[in-house]
């Protein structure tokens, strides 16, 4: 069975968007847990989150995965930038153990001229201070472009934050496919040999999901352009493949391409069809 859902706003609350996910065919989703480009959250409501977590056990949903904000950079240059990481990235832990059991997914930050060692140290150290044995939410390092001096477009950059986080059981990756394409991992001509590469360097068994996007650009451009499904370098037949692969297919699927949600409930359709 394919799990799939894309972005909702998460203003109504928990509730809505896991109705408005299922007005579209989907059977979960994505959220910010704030504004993406920062600032306060909003406030959750128990009843809300009472009646989300039995309409999504009711309706089998796949797990949720909430996404921090685009500004959060654990290793930045500016101390300011990473206390803002540092208390945004707590706080989001603490709400999320309201939903227990679903997914935190972020971007491993960029070390903005610092080398690419001090960006992996810095994000460690953050994720060292915050993350606990006890807490229920898996925190997933985000694959990325490798744009400037984003850290994360290699897999061995993820595997070596890996490597230095005590609680490593509570980390895993969501894999975006425009991401590792503009990155330059071969999606198109070797989806087996990039997933062999990814075991080899971290484990298939920390990838817990998929950003599912189409990219803008060829192979390796690291300019990070999301295209709609079907519509871009990669195509409906490598995406066929993704969703499809014995190794991906049982993990949650969430549609970031441009479009609005109409455009995702037909793309959602249209996965389902292949």
């Amino acid at each position: 069975m394919l799990h799939i859902g894309c972005h909702l706003s998460s203003t109504k609350g928990y509730l809505s968007m896991a109705e408005t996910a299922l007005s579209i065919g989907a059977d979960t989703f994505a959220f910010f847990t704030r504004n993406p480009r920062g600032g306060k959250a909003k406030e959750i409501e128990s009843a809300d989150v009472e009646a989300f977590l039995e309409l999504i056990k009711e309706k089998r949903f796949a797990k949720i995965v909430a996404h921090a904000p685009y500004t959060l950079n654990p290793c930045s240059a500016e101390a300011r930038v990473r206390e803002f990481a540092r208390m945004t990235f707590a706080d989001d832990m603490k709400r999320m153990e309201r939903i227990p059991g679903h997914y935190y997914n972020f971007h491993p930050g960029s070390h903005v001229g610092q080398g690419i060692e001090v960006g992996i140290r810095l994000t460690a150290d953050m994720l060292n201070e915050i993350i606990t044995p006890e807490q229920n939410t898996i925190v997933l390092l985000e694959t990325m472009a490798g744009k400037g001096s984003e850290i994360g477009g290699r897999f061995e950059e993820l595997r070596a934050i890996i490597d230095r986080v005590e609680c490593d059981s509570k980390i895993g990756v969501c894999l975006d496919t425009c991401h590792v394409s503009d990155a330059g991992y071969d999606i198109i001509g070797d989806l087996d040999g990039v997933l062999d590469e990814f075991d080899n360097v971290i484990g298939l068994n920390r990838l817990k999901a998929i950003h599912l996007n189409d990219s803008q650009n060829d192979m390796g451009m690291r300019k990070d352009r999301h295209a709609k499904i079907g519509e871009g370098k990669l195509g409906i037949e490598t995406i066929a493949k993704v969703i499809n692969h014995p190794k991906l297919k049982h993990l949650p699927f969430i549609l970031e391409t441009p479009t609005d949600l109409d455009g995702h409930a037909a793309e959602i359709s249209l996965l389902r069809s292949l």
